[in-house]
């Protein structure tokens, strides 16, 4: 996978991610509401990053879809937790896919945001995974 494509793929992610989150905020409650504004808020500005190394990379940053289907139904607390972990591990995924097509300064950006999405991972969760990033690359991965 070229840089340009795994920049485009962690582009498509963050997109996803902010959709998600969106989802979230609806139904967190107010006990865990600013941690998923948190996320939010670093999923937008990985977004604004990509686009613009994308456009430095010679490419045309892929745009965000209108809506994402989401991988389950999500009414209530429980559901917005798990699904807060569900975009992390996805977004980790995705990152790993990054620091593995790039070097440099760009490596560590990548490596810097699979850290990011693995800790809040955990944090949504209550568990960490041995290997953020790989591990939830075993099944299928649908659209968001």
């Amino acid at each position: 996978m070229s840089a340009l494509d795994a920049t485009q793929a962690a582009l498509a992610a963050e997109h996803a991610a902010v959709y998600g989150y969106g989802v979230v905020g609806g139904r967190i409650g107010t006990e865990r509401r600013a941690e998923a504004t948190a996320a939010y808020e670093a999923h937008r500005a990985r977004r604004d990053g990509l686009r613009r190394t994308i456009r430095d990379l010679g490419g045309t940053p892929v745009a965000a879809e209108a809506a994402y289907e989401l991988p389950f139904a999500v009414a209530d607390r429980a559901g917005a937790v798990r699904l807060a972990a569900v975009l992390e591990d996805r977004v980790a995924g995705v990152y790993s896919d990054l620091v593995r097509a790039t070097a440099g300064r760009a490596r560590g950006d990548a490596a810097a945001a699979l850290r990011e999405a693995a800790v809040r991972a955990v944090r949504w969760r209550g568990t960490d995974v041995t290997f953020p990033g790989l591990a939830e690359r075993v099944g299928p991965s649908p659209a968001l």
